[in-house]
């Protein structure tokens, strides 16, 4: 049973307002007549909204003249072509250029075994002199030794130390198909997928015979698409269009850099691996990663069909990177490049497709892993596809997930230039999320996109364009900051993230957020943001203690949602105007409450109730709420499944459960 006591009045004079309050009411039965405390001083305004910073961030792309979009080029990225033999000429080169910061090759020429007749005004290309031997006289120069010398070092230490597990893993990734091995990040659906996209392989296990290592995975890779897969072809085919103009060869020509085991003897290639290595080094440089670049392509394209699976998904391409070094095949700075080439070449994939083409193979994906998870709204499925443990899905631990993230994009490389660098989005990189964050606006993704980008100054990762710096995984989760006033509508009749969505990252900056629209946004961050927090509709849910960040929080409709382990804190004011609503969910005598360091000025409704079989004793009272001022009462305090008296003071609120 819930009632209501307090409606309206002051609390100028505490004492009398709650002992007459506590008089009245007495936890008896009889509630139909509500107590009405007559002020005994003026009710005080309620404070203005948070102001914020009263401008929008931006993420505009670098100058087009200067920097030629990787998106309007791709069809450059070819080898074998004298129109498109110079980093000038071809994108897939130019987008890797930051690793000429720390590497020169031997002929800035994609030229290690090609030859191409003269084009118009573009010369021949002639075969290089590059042996691909490292040290001899045709090989490039180490423009920084130390941090070329910690790449392979890296690769030694790591080869040396590695697991069977994850022997397996690397050896897996190395011989089967790519699209297939990099399925298992969908974690639930991931059975589902394979089935639907009839997906094969015939490698499962490391072979007793080590010496049968031959690229002779007789499974099909990608799987079927086109019409002979009616339910799914769709997806599959949007899927293999990521590769387009997407080869790793021209770069590998270009930068003439040798693999780990050429450079050092110390490096442990897998030794199932031992005999799959070229014998023509030449034509075999290890930057950037070919493995990698296809799974991330893969991977970064699932994460736009699955977006419910778009961090663990985005994480996985960096794994496969990760795969190649435990390997011994590949080295930090070729995985890096790989990593960067397949962001890139995704996302002048998905610009290359058309809206219709998009939209039709994600309501494909949707329509049958939905059927094959036998739920019916996609709030339903997001839940199924997390629907695992750390024992049944490796990616089910967002904190592991996180961390492992950063490790495989650095690699505990030093910052070697300028670390004060603004971050840049390249051109059409938004569309990367557009799945992922259906209620921004492309400026909005992008800024997102902006504010998770890596600090500058990491070696290979400074390209002018701004692929090197994005941070896919951490761009999943959020903004990592409010450096312009954010403002989000959401419209729960749509469904899916539309409708419910939560932001994991810790969020900073000086801007404000403002949510509106029906749809419900919950903050999980330890957020630092100082602009303020203001809800016109809908509802943000606070699931950790900080994530309302440094700000004031104004409720002027729609509601506040506390469900955190701890007490939420707001580091400002707290104001509820009539049409605003609180609802705590109370799991422990600890969680959930508000802590406010300012003023709370209160009107509209409180709702409790309570979470993990938690339920307060008959008779004892409990905190909702603190503040250094509290002014105004809740027109209606209900609390489920109990009878109570509210408590107001002149810094708090409480409740004493009656019955």
């Amino acid at each position: 049973m819930s009632r209501s006591y307090i409606r309206g009045g002051t609390l100028a004079v505490t004492s009398v307002v709650v002992a007459l309050s506590l008089a009245a009411c007495g936890g008896g039965d009889d509630d139909s007549t509500p107590v009405v405390v007559t002020p005994v001083a003026p009710v005080p305004a309620a404070p203005a909204a948070p102001a914020g910073v009263g401008f929008e961030d931006t993420a505009p792309v670098a100058n087009v003249t200067t920097v030629p979009p990787f998106v309007d080029n791709v069809a450059s990225n070819q080898r074998g072509d004298a129109r498109f033999a110079t980093m000038d000429t071809n994108a897939g080169v130019r987008v890797l250029s930051s690793f000429l910061d720390v590497w020169k090759p031997s002929s800035l020429i994609v030229d290690a075994g090609v030859t191409a007749p003269a084009n118009g005004n573009f010369p021949a290309v002639t075969p290089s002199t590059w042996t691909g031997i490292p040290g001899d006289a045709t090989d490039g120069t180490k423009l920084n030794a130390t941090v070329l010398d910690a790449n392979i070092q890296y690769v030694i230490n790591t080869t040396r130390t590695r697991t069977p597990e994850q022997a397996l893993i690397a050896y897996l990734d190395d011989r089967r198909g790519k699209a297939y091995s990099v399925t298992d990040a969908l974690g639930p659906l991931t059975n589902a997928w394979r089935t639907a996209a009839q997906q094969t392989t015939t490698i499962n296990d490391v072979p007793a015979d080590a010496t049968t290592v031959l690229y002779n995975d007789g499974g099909n890779n990608i799987g079927v698409g086109g019409t002979a897969n009616p339910t799914f072809g769709t997806v599959i085919d949007l899927l293999g269009t990521m590769g387009a103009n997407a080869s790793t060869e021209p770069a590998k020509r270009f930068y003439k850099y040798a693999r780990p085991f050429r450079w050092s003897t110390d490096v442990v290639v897998l030794p199932a691996l031992l005999p799959a290595r070229s014998s023509t080094p030449a034509t075999d440089g290890g930057f950037p990663s070919g493995h990698t670049a296809e799974a991330g392509r893969n991977t970064l394209g699932m994460a736009y069909i699955v977006p419910e699976r778009f961090q663990e998904l985005a994480l996985r391409g960096v794994e496969m990177g990760q795969s190649r070094i435990l390997a011994g095949m590949h080295s930090p700075f070729d995985v890096i490049g790989g990593r960067i080439q397949s962001i890139a070449a995704v996302a002048a994939n998905l610009n290359a497709a058309t809206p219709a083409t998009r939209k039709a193979a994600y309501d494909q994906a949707h329509t049958v892993l939905m059927a094959a998870t036998n739920t019916t709204t996609l709030a339903d499925f997001y839940a199924a596809a997390h629907a695992s443990t750390s024992t049944t899905d490796r990616f089910a631990d967002y904190s592991v997930n996180k961390a492992n993230n950063l490790r495989w994009m650095t690699f505990g490389f030093p910052q070697i230039g300028d670390t004060t660098k603004p971050a840049v989005v390249p051109k059409g990189a938004e569309i990367l999320l557009e799945t992922r964050f259906p209620y921004l606006d492309a400026n909005q993704r992008r800024i997102v996109l902006k504010s998770t980008a890596l600090p500058s100054g990491y070696p290979a990762m400074d390209d002018a364009e701004g692929w090197g710096r994005l941070n896919i995984f951490d761009a999943g989760g959020s903004y990592g900051a409010f450096n312009g006033d954010v403002s989000v509508t959401m419209n729960a009749a749509l469904g899916g993230f539309n409708a419910r969505d939560s932001w994991v990252n810790d969020i900073k900056g000086a801007g404000k957020l403002t949510k509106a629209g029906t749809g419900t946004l919950r903050l999980t961050g330890a957020n630092t943001f100082a602009g303020g927090t203001e809800i016109k509709a809908g509802t943000i849910e606070a699931g950790a203690n900080k994530a309302f960040g440094n700000g004031d929080v104004y409720v002027g409709g729609g509601t506040v949602l506390a469900d955190a382990p701890s007490a939420v804190t707001i580091g400002g004011n707290y104001t509820q105007l009539a049409a605003g609503a609180l609802q705590l969910r109370l799991a422990s005598d600890t969680s959930s409450r508000l802590s406010i360091a300012k003023t709370a000025t209160l009107a509209g409704t409180l709702t409790v109730t309570f979470a993990n079989n938690y339920r307060p004793a008959i008779g004892s009272t409990i905190s909702l709420l603190s503040a250094s001022t509290v002014n105004g009462t809740f027109s209606n305090v209900t609390v489920t499944g109990y009878r109570v008296t509210p408590v107001y003071t002149s810094t708090g609120v409480q409740v004493r459960i009656d019955g």
